[in-house]
């Protein structure tokens, strides 16, 4: 088996990984679970944000299953969990280890499927 298709495979599996992670912690969301809504009022934005991590979440979680978009749901998942990160060293005041951990995928999927975003781009520059 050749690097390429190994390295393909393991993406793959750090993908569907993420995907179900995300799909569970944003369906959490979404769903208003007593430790989201109680979460989301200790961090003090309202419960519009808790919808919109939810939605960024779930959404993301697709596109990381999705052939071609994977990079770009990485992408999103990337900032969101920069932005946890932060609300639970400044606002919880929680150890942040379950996002840092996602966090780290999130940059190794998009690190391995770069090209789908520079692809696009490089394309978009040389129509003009």
């Amino acid at each position: 088996m050749s690097v390429s298709k190994v390295r393909n495979i393991a993406l793959w599996v750090l993908q569907v990984l993420l995907a179900l992670a995300f799909i569970a912690a944003g369906g959490g969301k979404l769903g208003g679970t007593a430790v989201m809504v109680q979460q989301f009022d200790t961090i003090g934005l309202g419960q519009w944000f808790r919808y919109l991590t939810g939605a960024l979440e779930t959404g993301s979680a697709v596109l990381l299953l999705i052939p071609g978009l994977a990079a770009f749901g990485a992408l999103t998942l990337t900032c969101v969990m920069v932005g946890a990160i932060i609300a639970h060293l400044t606002v919880l005041h929680t150890p942040p280890a379950a996002p840092a951990l996602l966090l780290v995928v999130a940059v190794l999927v998009l690190w391995g499927r770069w090209t789908q975003i520079a692809g696009r781009f490089r394309v978009r520059a040389e129509s003009r």
